[in-house]
């Protein structure tokens, strides 16, 4: 593989995960709720979109059932810890927890999807781009989709209900004093969250052609280090909206994953090099905030 198909699938893939992103983003920037449901989100997306592919459901049709389980699996999480009293880290636990038991069943362990069947970068509008090779197709697609989502998430976030959804996190005690629900607004936040997730993983299965059920291990790590990331590099712009910088650090997480693998890292090796990378992330965030707070 030459280096330019190489920086191809990579950007491909920092795309295609900035949705995962952009999920972890509300729930960890905006809402302050370390939400573990995205480990078990990601395979619900990707098992439910390799059972209907491999039962000739269209492509594109998987996408908005992806958005509707990964919304039930936050709302899930949003009702056990607002309705029953839960703390927010068990509560994702514990759906997460389900949730590996019910990508089981729908898919099995694993579920490969054939070469002959159509995805979304191969059909409906797909086509148009026909005369491109695969890999440069998916990038534009993926590029689409993420710039869409984004666009989307950039004005919900401007309305009533994405401002409330930004002073819970902020502050709850003003959004209880507008005569508002702050649980109420939690459990919109985790639902949006969670079906950006299985939106992200749906996605990832057309592009691989494949589910297996540990796929989701480490994902919510994945996803804090690119809000990390994003936030950490463009905190002193304050044109950028976050949504951007945890698009450009969804990218530059994956960069730095191929840059590794290119050098000779091991397969059994990556979990742990993320892990490493992350921790690293997180080090440095904390010096340049005790940096800042030193020079102010």
């Amino acid at each position: 593989m030459n280096f330019l198909d190489l920086a191809v699938g990579t950007l491909t893939q920092g795309l295609i995960y900035s949705l995962l992103s952009y999920g972890v983003y509300i729930t960890y920037k905006i809402l302050d709720f370390p939400d573990l449901t995205v480990d078990g989100c990601f395979p619900l997306g990707a098992a439910v979109t390799a059972v209907l592919l491999t039962n000739g459901v269209s492509a594109w049709l998987t996408l908005p059932v992806a958005l509707t389980v990964g919304a039930l699996a936050g709302l899930i999480t949003g009702l056990i810890h607002i309705r029953l009293g839960v703390r927010d880290l068990l509560a994702g636990i514990i759906t997460m927890t389900a949730l590996f038991s019910i990508n089981l069943q729908i898919a099995g362990s694993n579920l490969v999807v054939d070469r002959s069947i159509d995805t979304m970068f191969t059909s409906g509008p797909a086509l148009l781009l026909d005369t491109l090779p695969l890999n440069y197709r998916k990038l534009l697609i993926s590029l689409a989709l993420t710039v869409l989502f984004k666009l989307l998430l950039d004005w919900y976030l401007k309305t009533k209900s994405g401002l409330l959804l930004r002073a819970v996190g902020d502050n709850s005690t003003l959004v209880t004093s507008l005569a508002k629900d702050k649980g109420s607004v939690k459990i919109a936040g985790l639902v949006i969250s969670n079906a950006l997730v299985a939106l992200c993983g749906c996605v990832v299965c057309q592009e691989q052609r494949s589910f297996s059920s540990t796929m989701g291990t480490g994902q919510v790590v994945f996803g804090l280090a690119t809000v990390i990331i994003g936030t950490t590099l463009f905190r002193k712009m304050s044109f950028i909206k976050g949504t951007t910088a945890v698009l450009a650090g969804s990218i530059l997480y994956k960069a730095c994953i191929q840059v590794a693998i290119s050098l000779g890292l091991p397969a059994n090796l990556l979990k742990l090099v993320t892990a490493v990378l992350f921790l690293l992330i997180l080090v440095f965030g904390n010096v340049k905030k005790g940096g800042a707070k030193t020079h102010a």
